[in-house]
């Protein structure tokens, strides 16, 4: 036996039909130079039990995809995870799912490899990335023992990169839709969330285009460079 072996979980254990579709799904593309109107996008919102990266559960999922510059309307997806062992806090308040619908969600496994399909190949917008990222991958780790490959593109910061002039108290996905006169059917529901933000990348691709940006690398080579120039700027 290795040394510090018993350190490491057991991987999960799925059924033949899972690892067959896990085996199945296309290698995640790096950054590519076709316009932003070319690519396809999938903008994703998770709901979770709180903001503990390393404690708390993923509880529902939406997501849409972006294809030929439009929202995909008829390709919208959405899943509340089967979590029966999840007690009532303030963060599943928020979301709206009392137990009854947690118990009745959809098995996770199941939900991650279906949310993979849905992705593919293509690069992932949210707002917070970051943190929808760190979940995503924990949470694809113990369920299905599968390392996150994809792309993600962070519309927090792609916002003010492209809007420098404007001044937000907050720059929260609500203070972003204000701006711009974007309405929101239900905040705090992760398809709802997904849609609006896909609203918001849409803009923001449009004012990209006008700036000489209009492709998914000149995008994240542009956030680097405002990544570092924000660093310098607060004297990091």
């Amino acid at each position: 036996m290795k040394l510090f072996a018993w350190l490491r979980p057991n991987p999960p254990t799925l059924d033949a039909d899972l690892r067959q579709r896990l085996a199945l799904l296309p290698r995640p593309m790096p950054s590519s130079m076709q316009t932003l109107r070319e690519q396809r996008w999938v903008v994703l919102d998770l709901e979770t039990s709180g903001l503990n990266l390393n404690r708390d559960q993923v509880l529902s999922i939406g997501a849409v995809a972006i294809e030929d510059g439009g929202i995909e309307l008829g390709r919208q997806f959405e899943r509340t995870l089967r979590r029966p062992e999840q007690k009532t806090n303030a963060s599943v308040l928020i979301h709206g799912l009392g137990p009854s619908a947690l118990a009745a969600g959809t098995d996770p496994a199941e939900a991650f490899v279906e949310l993979l399909e849905f992705i593919g190949d293509s690069p992932v917008l949210a707002f917070h990335a970051p943190f929808d990222q760190g979940m995503l991958a924990r949470a694809l780790k113990d369920t299905l023992g599968h390392r996150l490959q994809q792309v993600f593109i962070d519309v927090a910061e792609l916002a003010p990169m492209l809007n420098p002039d404007t001044v937000l108290r907050e720059a929260s996905l609500d203070d972003w839709v204000a701006r711009f006169g974007l309405e929101v059917q239900a905040r705090h529901h992760a398809s709802a969330d997904a849609q609006v933000t896909a609203e918001l990348a849409l803009i923001l691709f449009s004012q990209a285009r006008r700036q000489q940006l209009d492709s998914p690398l000149q995008l994240e080579q542009r956030l680097r460079q405002w990544r570092r120039r924000a660093v310098h700027s607060h004297g990091l």
